[in-house]
């Protein structure tokens, strides 16, 4: 690394919005992807594992890939594959790697990750928090060596995507969210109603994907099965949730609106399991809120972001 590049540690759960998500941080010449930790969520380990390996094998970098959490820390939660496809990937056979994971588990190698780039991490959680999670339960000193936690999740005026008030990566695992978002004196997010408020415009990504690149042909065979199950449920627009949050990690000025307030996770609620519940009175000032919440990006800017990690070669 070098003095000028931000070390960046991406915590998920391949996944094609993950993939996406992958493509435009490996893109970024600002940041140094130092590793991945890997845990399960939208498919099994097994497949959100041998994902992560497939996309460094895609872009060509050999990036350190560390399996973590087969599972959430209580409660056994439904996998997205109706969205991604049974491995993940979208079912397209695409060819497994010949490297493996590395034998450190996920939540140790984010703690010592974490000393050895004490104060300048940008940690980037876009899966369920379930590695994080764990690696507070060995060291709660964690947050005092992260420069930023990006995540993306939670549904903060209650719509959520998994049940009606929880977003997936919130309901996968909510006492590991619990855990981490109260552990964290600040972090940054980005939920899924931003998600819905900054889809990509199909007819934009049809015409990025036709690029004659690697990466946007590996893309569309991967994301073909998830944008035509959008197409038919959701109108004119695709949602990619991981990509936008990377974007916003890239890069925070392209934010318009923030809001900072307190946000808790509900663990117990009969009908709100998973929910994000945040103080919205305007009598709560901005400095005193745990969540910086993304509100407004600059859409022109976040789709060239998309449409350049996509023709990236």
């Amino acid at each position: 690394m070098t003095d000028q590049r931000i070390p960046l540690l991406i915590d998920t759960d391949p996944g094609v919005d993950d993939a996406l998500a992958l493509l435009m941080a490996f893109n970024d010449p600002r940041h140094e992807v130092i590793g991945l930790t890997i845990a399960a969520g939208n498919v099994g380990l097994a497949h959100t594992v041998a994902n992560a390996l497939k996309i460094c094998d895609v872009v060509g970098v050999d990036v350190p890939v560390f399996a973590g959490c087969a599972s959430p820390l209580l409660h056994a939660a439904v996998d997205a594959a109706y969205v991604h496809g049974q491995d993940g990937l979208g079912d397209v056979g695409h060819a497994p790697s010949q490297r493996q994971a590395e034998s450190e588990h996920a939540a140790l190698a984010i703690l010592r990750l974490s000393h050895q780039y004490a104060g300048q991490l940008l940690l980037v959680a876009l899966g369920p928090l379930t590695n994080l999670a764990v690696a507070l339960k060995l060291d709660p000193s964690l947050p005092s060596r992260i420069g930023r936690l990006v995540v993306m999740g939670g549904a903060v005026t209650g719509h959520g995507n998994m049940t009606a008030h929880a977003e997936f990566n919130i309901g996968f695992d909510p006492e590991a969210a619990h855990i981490v978002l109260s552990a964290f004196p600040h972090f940054e997010l980005v939920d899924w109603e931003a998600t819905i408020s900054h889809g990509l415009p199909h007819g934009e990504v049809l015409q990025w994907l036709a690029t004659d690149s690697p990466r946007a042909k590996f893309f569309d065979a991967i994301s073909r099965k998830t944008r035509e199950w959008s197409a038919d449920r959701r109108g004119d627009d695709w949602y990619a949730a991981d990509a936008l949050a990377m974007a916003h990690a890239l890069k925070p000025e392209g934010a318009l609106d923030v809001a900072r307030r307190v946000l808790v996770v509900e663990t117990e609620g009969r009908h709100t399991r998973g929910a994000t519940v945040v103080d919205w009175r305007v009598e709560q000032s901005d400095a005193g809120g745990n969540a910086s919440i993304l509100l407004r990006y600059d859409r022109p800017r976040f789709q060239r972001r998309v449409q350049a990690a996509l023709a990236a070669t």
